[in-house]
């Protein structure tokens, strides 16, 4: 590239945080090239795996030789993965990201950095990191409060070691349990997904990292509940029931970036849809972040949807409908592009569209200020910046980390039945049988670093204490005799350990018997991205192996580690008692045994319905009348155990179910309230949930919906009275044109321990004329707890 003088009054206009953003952005673009601007639009993943071992769809199809000497004169957009390739001591792996980033900056004219980005589903993906429940968990705690908490301390160590963006949450609804991503999601009801993720986003992003929603929009409605699927889904339930939750995450969250689906809508496929990227998302939303591309999507567009005929065309096409980052490295916004612009093959105005969004954000990240410095907080005042001095300075797994990680995990267990043998009672001998009691994997994601990249460095430590759910039984019931036997593997089929397994099933007062996943990619496990299941049968002979142990006829504790809901046989009828978790991280073990014994009274509740039959996919509680048991088909999707269903050992009383007014108008409000308390002689948790249901409709609409929540403590014999002032626009739903209406006629709000187990109800009339509502209509129920009533 020619070497250009830069205009000096320029520079120190783009270089000034005391101006407009806009001011600053607008100078530097002038004084910018077509090769400087395009390279601001993409990432570089210059640590990328070559030995064929995928950390993401088709990375080795669409990842070209990069030579940085080459690049880095023109600029860099994004830095990717630079902790989450492969293992690295956290404190020299920011000195070189610090040293990467002054290479950067002083390769360029302008001296601009680049933005680096991280994974963070569950916990920063990192060696050495926490290791946090999944986003699963996250959603069984009806907790937005601990979430919020859990984002702001990834951020901080995000942060601290000089990452800017994460990539998460995930904001899909469920809609197929079969997919291999639902541990990756917060669960099945598009209210409890919204309000987790945005709780998880405002934490994040008030440490000053960049907050990424994903998959927008509709991956998780795949056909057969395969990854990477074609999407048919109608107007309708894309409206009411997946677009909800990013809907609330712009308007509440302050998130500053996107990434698009893999998928397509309707033979649409997203990475090139400017009525969802454009339209919707940014002229009738009003977000005004980056729209960050999921790896290799862009390229996507011409190898597996075929509606791009050449990498040049299919970069054009993406930034066209609004997409303004290529990641995870360059592939089609490269010489190609830039040659296309400089001849007007490709409008030059989509590239600056895209530039100023990045540019902003630089700008308001400090990447563009003049006394910007590469050093990240981490490393900030240490004299002596070589790789052996800082290297063990930096923990990403503190006390208070764990600490934290551990209340996730006892929030997050949900008790699904309890015959009376929980908690238990200083049991004598105690046989541990299952291929999820001695494995320290069984409580990790896909994304958690051990698990997604770990696995694949044997020869290096875990880098964080992981201990197993036979250890975490042998320190919670130390006066107990422990026997162990694996009786077959996670997904094998084996069968030739069931005689030692029953053998200690039968000699012992009680059987805990711990069953699951393994998380993995692309098929490398039973549970995460690329990891679909046929059907929801336990994996490999699992479940003739929790038959079999039913069969001794020993009190029987199933204990599932699982990143995804499982039918279970005959185990519901059967089981003293089933405990659920999903993979609840590193202090997951120890918060099942605390759960056994009673240390922790449950308090978790189902974010996805337990399925009674492993065929009867895809299901889920959102389900009108013609969707739910009838007589004219032989299959009953019912589950075993509803959406919302968790039980404590606290006993509990809801009584006294009212409403403020019998009528509310289409514009009102109505206040609905119910008492709850705790009959019982321990501390508890009830968790209050709320659904509507609108018997007469202009559409079709499911019988119930979650419409609002409340986790409220309980000390032994509290009262209390739980109130939901509920607006009218509560009740909107896509009419037959397309429009959001509220519709006069009756509702009815039901106080539920579960979607399936309503207590009580109560019916309002809606009065006036049917009324519109838009993106500004009031998205929440305000809920009030008047203790000691």
């Amino acid at each position: 590239m020619e070497e250009q003088t830069l205009d000096a009054v320029a520079q120190r206009v783009w270089n000034d945080p005391a101006l407009p953003v806009d001011e600053r952005v607008d100078a530097l673009v002038a004084e910018m090239t077509v090769a400087e601007k395009v390279a601001q639009l993409y990432g570089v993943w210059v640590g990328a795996s070559t030995n064929g071992e995928d950390v993401a769809p088709h990375q080795h199809d669409m990842s070209d030789d990069i030579d940085l000497d080459d690049l880095l004169p023109a600029g860099l957009g994004q830095l990717t993965r630079p902790f989450g390739t492969a293992p690295v001591d956290p404190a020299t792996g920011a000195l070189s990201l610090q040293r990467a980033q002054q290479r950067i900056a002083a390769a360029n004219r302008f001296g601009i950095p680049a933005l680096a980005h991280e994974e963070c589903l569950a916990g920063f993906a990192t060696w050495g990191a926490t290791a946090y429940p999944v986003p699963l968990s996250w959603g069984a705690t009806f907790d937005p409060d601990i979430v919020r908490e859990l984002g702001a301390r990834i951020g901080a160590d995000l942060r601290a070691v000089g990452v800017h963006q994460g990539l998460a949450p995930v904001l899909d609804v469920v809609r197929d349990a079969r997919w291999g991503r639902v541990e990756e999601t917060i669960g099945e009801d598009p209210y409890l997904v919204g309000t987790v993720a945005t709780a998880y986003i405002q934490g994040i992003e008030s440490a000053g990292v960049v907050a990424t929603l994903k998959h927008f929009v509709g991956y998780s409605a795949s056909k057969g509940g395969r990854n990477l699927a074609p999407v048919s889904v109608g107007p309708r339930e894309l409206a009411d029931v997946l677009l909800p939750p990013f809907e609330m995450a712009i308007r509440e969250s302050g998130v500053r970036s996107v990434m698009n689906s893999y998928t397509d809508l309707d033979g649409v496929p997203t990475a090139a849809d400017a009525s969802l990227l454009t339209d919707l998302l940014r002229d009738e939303w009003g977000f005004e972040g980056t729209v960050v591309a999921d790896y290799f999507s862009i390229a996507f567009l011409k190898d597996l949807h075929g509606v791009a005929d050449g990498w040049t065309d299919a970069a054009a096409r993406a930034l066209s409908a609004g997409i303004d980052v290529e990641l995870p490295t360059v592939k089609t916004f490269g010489a190609d592009l830039v040659r296309a612009v400089e001849a007007g093959e490709v409008d030059g105005t989509i590239v600056d569209r895209a530039l100023r969004r990045v540019l902003r954000q630089k700008a308001e990240l400090g990447l563009l200020d003049a006394d910007w410095s590469p050093v990240p907080p981490a490393l900030a005042g240490l004299e002596d910046a070589s790789l052996d001095a800082v290297r063990g300075t930096v923990d990403l797994d503190p006390p208070e980390n764990r600490a934290l990680a551990r209340r996730i995990a006892e929030e997050a267990i949900v008790l699904l039945r309890n015959d009376g043998v929980l908690p238990l009672a200083a049991p004598r001998r105690i046989a541990v049988i299952g291929p999820a009691a001695d494995d320290p994997y069984a409580v990790l994601g896909c994304y958690s670093f051990p698990s997604h990249v770990g696995v694949r460095h044997p020869e290096l430590p875990l880098g964080i204490a992981l201990p197993t759910l036979r250890e975490a039984l042998g320190a919670e019931f130390a006066e107990a005799e422990i026997a162990y036997a694996a009786g077959t593997s996670i997904d094998g089929g084996e069968t030739g350990g069931f005689a030692e397994a029953l053998a200690a099933a039968a000699g012992a007062d009680v059987v805990v018997l711990a069953l699951g996943d393994r998380a993995g990619l692309f098929g490398r496990g039973t549970s995460g991205e690329g990891c679909d299941a046929a059907d929801l049968t336990l994996p490999g002979a699992q479940q003739v192996l929790l038959d079999a142990v039913l069969d001794t006829g020993t009190p029987t504790v199933v204990t599932l580690l699982a990143g995804r809901p499982y039918a279970l046989g005959t185990a519901p009828e059967r089981a003293a008692a089933i405990v659920q978790s999903f993979f609840a991280g590193e202090e997951g073990t120890g918060a099942i045994a605390g759960v056994l014994s009673g240390r922790v009274n449950p308090s978790g509740r189902l974010p996805v319905s337990i399925p009674r039959d492993p065929g009867a996919q895809p299901s889920t509680y959102l389900a009108s009348k013609l969707a739910r048991r009838n007589d004219v088909s032989n299959i009953d999707p019912t589950a075993a155990y509803p959406f919302g269903h968790g039980l404590g050992y606290a006993s509990s009383v809801w009584a006294d179910a009212a409403a403020s007014a019998a009528e509310m108008s289409t514009a009102g409000s109505v206040t609905v309230s119910i008492h709850v308390g705790n009959a019982g002689d321990r501390d508890g948790v009830e968790v209050v949930q709320l659904y509507l249901h609108d018997p007469v409709a202009s559409v079709v609409r499911p019988v119930r919906r979650l419409i609002a929540y409340a986790r409220v403590p309980l000390a032994a014999g509290e009262r209390a009275r739980v109130a939901f002032e509920v607006p009218a626009d509560l009740a909107a739903f896509s009419g037959r044109d397309g429009r959001r209406v509220v519709e006069p006629g009756d509702l009815v709000f039901g106080f539920g321990r579960s979607s399936g187990e309503i207590v009580a109800t109560r019916t309002v009339r809606v009065t006036g004329e049917a009324r519109f509502v838009d993106h500004w209509r009031t998205l929440h129920a305000a809920v009030t707890v008047s203790r000691g009533e």
